[in-house]
């Protein structure tokens, strides 16, 4: 179900948030090491039942990935980068969409975006923006 976030909500939402961005990215370094392993063994194996065996593994290891996504996205938040920890909550700024921006490491919620601009036009949050839902 879609909904907005105010800076309270998303902040209140956070170490849920947090737990199962963590489970995603794990399992997207397990994807990673398995490429790798696979990448491996065509080079240095003539063995199809190995490289068979690490590709069913890597298959299983994208769908376990792909679940972990839409369990973090099933809270509310778009997953904008995995790789660079990078989630924003939906929310409104008197009658614009804009995005509260959160990159992995933060504690809270202190910058919004506007739609159309990324991670690099952020803006802080004043300490009583009335402006966000």
């Amino acid at each position: 179900m879609f909904s907005f976030f105010t800076t309270n909500e998303a902040n209140n939402a956070l170490p849920d948030v947090i737990k199962k961005f963590e489970y995603a990215l794990a399992k997207k370094n397990e994807v990673t090491k398995l490429e790798q392993q696979l990448q491996m063994s065509l080079s240095s194996t003539n063995s199809f039942e190995e490289y068979v065996t690490l590709k069913q593994q890597l298959n299983s290891a994208i769908t376990k990935f792909y679940e972990a996504v839409e369990i973090l996205e099933s809270t509310g938040v778009v997953v904008k980068s995995i790789e660079q920890g990078l989630l924003d909550f939906p929310s409104k700024r008197f009658d614009d969409e804009v995005w509260l921006c959160w990159k992995y490491g933060e504690t809270e919620i202190k910058f919004w975006h506007e739609k159309d601009s990324g991670f690099m036009g952020r803006k802080p949050i004043e300490v009583n923006d009335e402006s966000l839902v």
